[in-house]
């Protein structure tokens, strides 16, 4: 039996905090280059990297995410305040993703203050999308920085070059 008030007005947020063994200035490319966002959220970005700017992830009818970025403070904190759109309920809330980075020896530590999702129940499902994906992402975020792609050697040849073509 649930508890919930079916009037409930107020909003609720969440709390992630990841350490990742790369320094900061990585960590904030990560955060704020779209072609590192591609990496980590494996979705489309758009980013206008300044305080003001545009923070756009995702594509319109699957989990379309648009922000203002109302605090842009370089290896610092980047504070999102997200847009209403048509892939989550309507809602008069500001609804804020707030990115703290702190510099520590041979890692960064990245804590994710979210607040502002309505309490109302036409959310409910809407913030544990919001809530679990932050998660998974930032542990997808967490491998990307740690474990970067190696590159390939170029393979060896099968077979001799044919001769005249071996230039």
């Amino acid at each position: 039996m649930s508890t919930r008030k079916a009037d409930k007005s107020g909003t609720r947020g969440y709390a992630h905090l990841v350490e990742i063994g790369a320094p900061v200035n990585r960590v904030w490319r990560a955060l704020t280059e779209p072609s590192m966002i591609r990496i980590w959220q494996n979705t489309a970005a758009e980013v206008d990297p300044r305080k003001g700017g545009l923070y756009r992830t995702g594509v319109a009818g699957q989990n379309l995410r648009e922000a203002h970025i109302d605090v842009f403070e370089p290896n610092r904190r980047l504070r999102l305040i997200y847009m209403n759109t048509r892939d989550y309920p309507r809602s008069d809330s500001a609804i804020v993703d707030d990115f703290l980075l702190d510099a520590k020896p041979g890692k960064t530590a990245l804590r994710l203050l979210g607040s502002g999702v309505p309490e109302a129940q036409e959310w409910d499902r809407a913030y544990v999308k919001i809530r679990m994906s932050w998660e998974r992402l930032l542990a997808r975020m967490r491998v990307m920085l740690e474990n970067p792609p190696k590159p390939k050697k170029p393979a060896a040849p099968t077979e001799p070059p044919l001769p005249g073509l071996d230039y």
